[in-house]
This record gives structure tokens, C-alpha cells and sequence, in this order.
């Protein structure tokens, strides 16, 4: 009997070789190449059948906007765009023990007051799912429970009777198609399985909650493919230290992306914080240098956060850059720029950035806030206690225009500042003045100006060596 054929795929990106290696030729990646069991080929061409027309209808048409399945969790509903649409598959990865699972059982089970939910688990019993729905007050709501595997024996449970209106299955990568030899969670049982359920959702029109485990790197794992194959894709991100949680949308076909939602984590689960700027402020101390507070934008909510930096003088011949929060390489650019443009000397000094509340920030428009926490770190000058500060710095020490000013100014004049430092120009949108005093820079010297000339670098701290 002839052997059966077999390739070999890694499993953190999907690509596929002849034969086993240690390391992906693609990614990088150490032992991911696991052999599967290759599917035949289809035939090539379409040989001398005739395939059916298709019928074309008109770009605008007379539908109107799918209904929402809002879930009465108001975070939730902000990112999904409003509420989630019959039909779609919304994937939800983040990192274990960040609370998926407690998230989606809260969705689940403030949907079941107004529609038929299903949670189907592969990680957990029921009884475990039981226990942590008694914790969180959901003991009594009517979800429709199940612990299953089998992509087979789920289809068909959810194929007999009406369908219900939200499934949420935990997690994608326990699940299973017996057509297929390779063991759960590889390249191809992954792809199989959910291209089985989304299918099924489409068809009977339901809202399907895919959980997704992430790798070392923080990406989902399994094929990239799959966060093609669904309409939306969250990250639920957090650090273990804080109780902040924040679900970031990075792709959603019937809403905007970008947006997020804060929750909290408490002993009775995920609560919802509809004021974050207010919580990230709230142990902010106004007179301690080597800090600032940055108005920027996550979606369409303006969010205010504090950036905290540290220059002290380095024993070593590389000064250390350390960046908790923000991209390492934007520092190192802005760095370079307030020594080259504006002569501020960190060639020998160490600089360490943090954004306060574990939130991570990612538009350019921190830039002139980094860099007001830094010239306030160097001359041991506090930032005014009142100012918020926002725009993009460029390589020629310019401060460049950010969008959406007038949104992020007034978030700030609600939590009670009444300055901010801001480019002239800023997307051409006119800032409230009436609000919020604004002080227009056009150049990173003007900022350097407020702060004033940075202190020796003996005067850290350092012992002095004793003349002879």
C-alpha cells in the first residue's frame, strides 16, 4: 500500500515545505514545523462543464443598514461599531489569564435577556463555566451551555431547531474536523474549523464569537488566513500588574477600527469605565518633573494620558533607552532630534519612558508630549500642572499638525485644564479657544524655551570623586 503524502507546515504563519526543519524559512520561528497530512489537489481547469450565470444586481440597491445586536455592555457595543450584525464572525484574541473568556461570558450573558445565546467550550467543563458564571452574577441568565470539540457535532446541534441569535466558542484552536488527521490547533484543523463555522453562521445568520489564543509575539495563532476569513478581529490587551483592560479593534468590516474599550477587572469580573481619561489621571501628581499629559485620539474617543520620563546620568558607554508603553524607535528619533536641532546633551544619559496605566499609545502625535517629559526631566522643571500637549514632531525639529484637535481639547477643558501646547496647524480644524488657553508652537525650540536650559549632568546625584 502506497504511503500517503504528506507536507510539512509551521504553525505560527502557515507556510509550507517538502521536508522537516528546525526553523521557518518564513518567519523565523524555532520547532514550529509540524507534517499534516496533505489534502488532494483539485483538478486543474474546468474541464468542458458549463458553469451556471450569475446574476449581477445594482452598487446602490434598495437594502437598508443591517440590524445591530447591541448586548446592553456599552464598551463592548462601541467597538463592535454599534453592536454586532447577523451573520458576521468576530475573532477575540489576547494573551491567557487576560480575561477572554470572562468577557465573552459577561456578552453571553447580557444577550440572553433579549435573544437565544450559545457558549460552546473546548477548554472548560461546565461545571468550571458554572462557577465563574455564579461569580460574575450570571447563575440564573438563560445561556445555552455546552462543553464540545467536534466541529461535526457542533453543526449539527446548531443546524437542528431555530437558530440562535450569538454562539460564542472558546477557543477556535481546541476545535476539531475528523476529515482532517492533523491534531487540534494546527495550520490546518484551524482553517478547517473556522471556515466550517463561519459558514454556518452566514447561513443561518447568526452573530459567531471566535476565541483566539495569541503566540509569544502577541500575534494570533494559527494561519494568518484566518483573520481573513472572519469580519472583525479585537485584541483584549492588559498588563498582569494593572486592572485596566482595553479591547482594541484592528479590523471590523461593518464599524470603524481603531476604536477601544476600557474595562476594569474586579473580583466580580469586567466592568465597563465610559470615562478612561479620568482613570488613567486619577494618581497623577502635579509637581514632580519628568512628566506630561498628552491628549490623544484611540478611534473616535479622545483619551488623556500621562507620559513619565527619567534621564539620569549613565556609567555606561551605551546609554540605556528603556520604553514602556510607546515604540522604542520613535523615542530614539526624538531624542536625536532635541540634541541635533536644539542641543539639549543626552549622549551620556540613560532615558526611560513610561506611559502611566499600562495603556500603549501608537499615533505620532505623542510626540511633543514625549518630548515635554523629557526637556522636564532634564531640567528638573515640572510641566504646568494645567497643560495638556499633542503634535508630531519631524527630523527637521518642526511640530507638525495632528487631526481632530478640537475633540481632544475639549477632553481636556472637561477634566479641568486650561492650557495646552499644540502645532499652529492641526488638520486645518479650529480649535475651541474659548475653552482651553492654546499655545501655538511651530518649532520643538519653543518648547525647549518653556522648560528652560537642562541642569548639569553632576548635579543627578552622582558622587563626585575626591580630589587628592
Amino acid at each position: 500500500m502506497a504511503r500517503q503524502a504528506s507536507r510539512y507546515v509551521c504553525q505560527e504563519c502557515g507556510a509550507v515545505f517538502p521536508k522537516w526543519s528546525g526553523r521557518c524559512d518564513a518567519c523565523g520561528a524555532w520547532n514550529a514545523i509540524v507534517e499534516e497530512e496533505a489534502r488532494p489537489a483539485a483538478p486543474r481547469g474546468l474541464g468542458a462543464g458549463r458553469g451556471k450565470t450569475i446574476e449581477l444586481v445594482s452598487l446602490a440597491g434598495s437594502d437598508s443598514d443591517p440590524p445591530r445586536l447591541a448586548c446592553g455592555i456599552a464598551e463592548f457595543d462601541r467597538v463592535t461599531g454599534g453592536g454586532m450584525v447577523d451573520g458576521s464572525a468576530l475573532l477575540i484574541g489576547g494573551d491567557p489569564g487576560i480575561g477572554k473568556s470572562t468577557m465573552l461570558l459577561q456578552v453571553a450573558g447580557a444577550l440572553a435577556a433579549t435573544a437565544p445565546v450559545v457558549y460552546i467550550s473546548g477548554e472548560e467543563a461546565t461545571d468550571q463555566i458554572r462557577l465563574r458564571a455564579r461569580r460574575l452574577g450570571l447563575g440564573e441568565a438563560p445561556v445555552g451551555l455546552a462543553a464540545a470539540t467536534s466541529v461535526r457535532d457542533i453543526v449539527a446541534t446548531l443546524e437542528s431547531g431555530e437558530p440562535p441569535r450569538a454562539v460564542v466558542v472558546d477557543s477556535i484552536q481546541t476545535m476539531y474536523v475528523d476529515t482532517l488527521e492533523s491534531a487540534p490547533g494546527t495550520v490546518g484543523q484551524v482553517r478547517a474549523s473556522a471556515q466550517e463555522l463561519i459558514q454556518l453562521a452566514k447561513r443561518r445568520g447568526f452573530c459567531l464569537l471566535l476565541v483566539g489564543h495569541v503566540t509569544k509575539d502577541g500575534s494570533i495563532a494559527g494561519p494568518r488566513v484566518l483573520e481573513h476569513m472572519v469580519d472583525g478581529v479585537f485584541y483584549f490587551e492588559g498588563k498582569s500588574g494593572h486592572e485596566f483592560r482595553l479591547l482594541r479593534g484592528l479590523k471590523n468590516r461593518f464599524g470603524p477600527t481603531d476604536e477601544i474599550g476600557v474595562f476594569e477587572m474586579t473580583g466580580r469580573g469586567l466592568i465597563e469605565v465610559s470615562n478612561p481619561s479620568a482613570l488613567f489621571l486619577a494618581e497623577r501628581q502635579d509637581d514632580v518633573p519628568g512628566a506630561a499629559v498628552f491628549a490623544g485620539m484611540e478611534g473616535t474617543r479622545p483619551v488623556l494620558v500621562e507620559i513619565q520620563a527619567l534621564v539620569s546620568p549613565s556609567p555606561l558607554a551605551t546609554p540605556r533607552r528603556a520604553v514602556v508603553g510607546w515604540d522604542s524607535a520613535r523615542l530614539a528619533m526624538v531624542l536625536a532630534v532635541l540634541e541635533t536641532r536644539c542641543g539639549i546633551g543626552l549622549a551620556g544619559r540613560d532615558v526611560y519612558l513610561n506611559v502611566a496605566g499600562g495603556m500603549r499609545i501608537a499615533e505620532p502625535a505623542a510626540d511633543l508630549a514625549v518630548a515635554g517629559a523629557v526637556l522636564s526631566a532634564v531640567s528638573d522643571r515640572p510641566a504646568p500642572a494645567d497643560a495638556v500637549m499633542f503634535g508630531e514632531i519631524g527630523l527637521g525639529g518642526e511640530v507638525r499638525g495632528v487631526g481632530r484637535p478640537a475633540l481632544r481639547l475639549r477632553e481636556a477643558a472637561k477634566l479641568g485644564f486650561s492650557r495646552a501646547v499644540a502645532p499652529t496647524r492641526s488638520g486645518g480644524e479650529q480649535a475651541p479657544n474659548a475653552e482651553i488657553e492654546v499655545t501655538a508652537i511651530d518649532h520643538l525650540n519653543d518648547l525647549v524655551a518653556m522648560f528652560g536650559p537642562p541642569r548639569p549632568a553632576r548635579d543627578a546625584g552622582w558622587p563626585r570623586r575626591q580630589e587628592a
